[in-house]
């Protein structure tokens, strides 16, 4: 089971993103805080939590809706595409994760964010960890709810542009996805900034 916290006796929320290293679509970020009682209130939940990689569909899916439910707050927010191109995908990723907190119904005291970079967030104190989304359960909710929220979002695209085989590969750099890019073009939700092809990097027009 994963530990319940990181600095205890405080609000602590967690953080994490998904779709970073996709071609296409936005990136997602969420932001969570669970009671200091989690394992008290549902023993399953904390038992279950884990890394969202780690984790079949079916059962994200499950636990996403248990931890919409207990969570204290939870907040997810996308950066798009083109912000990505804008800004590089690091720094849309900390953005995504800053507008996640600034969602938040309570204000955290205390920030554990999945990886090894962030920004300052205010003048909360943070901690980065990583592989922490297997090792708190804060931050292993947050991520099982950004993979979640994208992946429902990717599949909507997918029904846009079912030619990319986003029901499948969510905007990963897939084999097939790269073979559509240089049948089909990039779309508007193609990351431009990125190697979209593989070994060398081509302008395309976005497709019809």
């Amino acid at each position: 089971m994963l530990e319940s916290y990181f600095k205890p006796n405080v609000i602590e929320a967690g953080c994490d993103e998904a779709g970073r290293g996709c071609l296409a679509g936005p990136v997602f970020a969420a932001a969570v805080i669970l009671p200091p009682d989690i394992e008290e209130r549902n023993s399953l939940l904390a038992q279950q939590l884990n890394d969202s990689k780690q984790l079949t569909e079916r059962r994200r899916e499950q636990l996403r809706t248990i931890i919409e439910q207990e969570a204290l707050a939870w907040a997810v927010v996308a950066v798009d595409n083109h912000e990505i191109d804008q800004l590089n995908i690091l720094r849309a990723s900390i953005t995504a994760m800053h507008r996640a907190l600034d969602k938040l119904e309570i204000r955290p005291e205390n920030i554990i964010v999945d990886g090894n970079r962030f920004y300052p967030y205010h003048d909360v104190p943070f901690t980065t960890i990583v592989k922490g989304d297997a090792k708190y359960m804060s931050i292993a909710a947050a991520s099982i709810l950004a993979k979640t929220h994208r992946d429902e979002y990717m599949l909507s695209l997918h029904k846009e542009y079912p030619q990319y085989a986003w029901d499948r590969n969510k905007g990963y750099p897939s084999k097939a996805h790269r073979e559509a890019i240089k049948v089909h073009g990039a779309t508007p939700y193609h990351r431009m900034t990125f190697n979209l092809i593989g070994s060398t990097q081509l302008e395309f027009d976005f497709g019809e």
